[in-house]
């Protein structure tokens, strides 16, 4: 950025920017930081080149603006001709009668986690495989593309080998799927440079991805790595979790610090929470060691943050005690964006955890800032169990069916009833009834404070 542009410019507080350069200072009002740290706007200055900023470990001082760049959202693509899982069949009936360049992509059925694309021409169906390929998307391994969007552009311009070009799409009706351009997150400052981060213990892993507590050696600071395994076909989720992370930012949400993407690299970074989830921490430490205050503390921190993500239109869709983290301060913080989206994102639930999933999120679908508020019922009384797995003694495949018959688990051995009255206004059938966020995190906070006061 040109310091003219830089100067016409101007940030506001709060606003966070990464550093492109090192900068040792040059009086004692400068503040030293290193390449790739990540700085937060205190105020403006009369110099326009100049601001007051604050680095994450509390030191401030003055900053030049030619050497940080700011962050910005990377926001995910709409996929209007995108249709989910689909056979070949399906398509062919869904595209008739025919139209010339007529089209829609579909999940590969004869490949899991491929994709074909199906195009009309001469009065046929002709169905093309595409395939990853070094994280990349390819139809014939000559030219790549980062996602489905880039692809459906490149070939609407110049059929290129294909039957015809891409001329109109068949949309689908209801919620969209979206994607993510992987380039976008340089040109918002996201990206981090591979021999910066150096992996260390294995701290666990999920279905694409593993977990290494590492260091940032630029910075000098210790962060969690989530590390894509070899399995390029699950890089578009990957690389949509991050997305959403770079719109969130609150002392109880895990923070994203940046990406690594090169070559088949693909690493999610975010803050390091020593501690580890809370299932495992209420697990191990038992009611020997927690306290009805660290309880309590526990759910109004991941109260607060998931007001955060409603107050963004954001619906978390798979929040559980084991997706919250706890860092040395004892402070807990929400995590696992995997499976988060805006409001206005398609609602396909995937793989679902069915204990903590709301009955109509299970049976429709219908994934809301509210269905988020019945898994934080299930998160409380994780925490008043000391992480018991939910509906214990019930069969899975039995449990939605004795909710919606009016079941509820019962109130744990020392949970206080004003909690668990809460957590049965939470269970409540009819999603418009159940309280927000906003409202149980004001409740948690006067519970907090009554509780404060009395044990003083």
């Amino acid at each position: 950025m040109s310091e003219q542009k830089q100067a016409e410019e101007s940030w506001s507080p709060d606003t966070e920017v990464v550093s492109m350069y090192n900068f040792r200072g040059n009086s004692k009002e400068d503040l030293p930081f290193r390449r790739g740290e990540v700085l937060t706007i205190v105020r403006s200055t009369k110099d326009p080149m100049w601001y007051f900023a604050r680095l994450p470990n509390g030191k401030t001082g003055m900053i030049p603006s030619n050497y940080v760049q700011k962050r910005g959202e990377v926001k995910l693509h709409a996929m209007p001709w995108f249709h989910g899982k689909m056979d070949r069949k399906e398509a062919e009936v869904k595209l008739s009668p025919t139209e010339e360049g007529l089209f829609l992509v579909r999940e590969s059925m004869n490949f899991p986690g491929d994709y074909t694309l199906c195009i009309c021409s001469g009065g046929k169906v002709e169905h093309y495989h595409i395939i990853y390929s070094h994280n990349k998307l390819t139809i014939d391994e000559e030219v790549f593309f980062e996602n489905l969007s880039q692809l459906v552009e490149y070939y609407k311009k110049d059929a290129d080998g294909l039957c015809t070009s891409l001329k109109k799409p068949l949309e689908k009706k209801g919620k969209l799927e979206y994607s993510v351009d992987q380039s976008i997150f340089k040109k918002q400052g996201w990206i981090i440079s591979q021999k910066h981060i150096e992996l260390g213990e294995l701290l666990g892993g999920g279905h694409f991805a593993n977990v290494y507590k590492a260091r940032y050696t630029s910075c000098n600071t210790v962060v969690a790595a989530k590390v894509l395994r070899d399995n390029n076909k699950a890089s578009h989720l990957f690389l949509a979790e991050a997305s959403v992370m770079t719109s969130l930012r609150h002392p109880n949400l895990v923070s994203l610090i940046g990406l690594v993407t090169e070559g088949d690299t693909l690493q999610i970074i975010t803050e390091f929470m020593a501690k580890g989830s809370l299932v495992e921490y209420l697990r191990s430490r038992g009611r020997s060691v927690i306290m009805k205050e660290d309880q309590i503390k526990f759910a109004s921190d991941t109260a607060r943050g998931m007001a955060f993500l409603e107050s963004k239109s954001v619906v978390h869709r798979d929040l559980a005690a084991r997706n919250v983290l706890i860092n040395d301060d004892d402070v807990a913080k929400v995590s696992d964006f995997g499976l988060a989206r805006h409001t206005s994102a398609n609602q396909d639930g995937g793989h679902l955890p069915i204990k903590w999933t709301a009955p109509e999120a299970l049976r429709k679908s219908d994934f809301t800032n509210k269905s988020d508020v019945w898994s934080f019922g299930i998160l409380l009384w994780e925490i008043y169990t000391f992480g018991r797995v939910p509906y214990p003694k019930i069969p899975l495949a039995d449990v939605v069916s004795r909710i919606e018959d009016g079941y509820r688990m019962d109130k744990p051995d020392v949970c206080p009833d004003d909690i668990y009255d809460l957590m049965l206004r939470i269970w409540n059938l009819k999603p418009e009834k159940r309280p927000s966020f906003k409202a149980i995190s004001d409740q948690l906070n006067k519970m907090k404070e009554t509780r404060t006061t009395t044990r003083v």
